[in-house]
């Protein structure tokens, strides 16, 4: 059974799995937001360079497991494998999209 993706939240796992930290910024909007391990990355330079050092840290891949709309969230339910204590763990990715684009991100267990 294939996961059908936003077209913005299908593009950001194509890239991450590729590791193509280059046109990863192309998914989220100028002013997008990323909360992650208890930092908070805002706009697309401090993006691409939170994904660079988490590529270059984690060597991780993505495996959606079940997407969801809540509270006007896209809820994805996924699989991160990577060179990490615990790997594989499963964790929530929370998209805010606006026009297209990932306005807001947050990764959470």
């Amino acid at each position: 059974m294939s996961i059908q993706l936003p077209p913005p939240v299908d593009l950001y796992i194509q890239l991450e799995n590729a590791g193509d930290t280059e046109r990863l910024p192309a998914c989220f909007a100028p002013n997008a937001i990323v909360r992650d391990e208890g930092r908070t990355y805002e706009g697309l330079a401090a993006i691409k360079a939170w994904k660079a050092e988490t590529k270059k840290q984690y060597h991780h891949t993505v495996t959606p497991l079940a997407v969801a709309q809540q509270n006007g969230e896209t809820v994805l339910k996924a699989q991160l494998t990577g060179t990490f204590p615990g790997s594989p763990v499963t964790i929530n990715f929370d998209f805010v999209l606006e026009a297209g684009k990932i306005f807001s991100l947050e990764i959470h267990p």
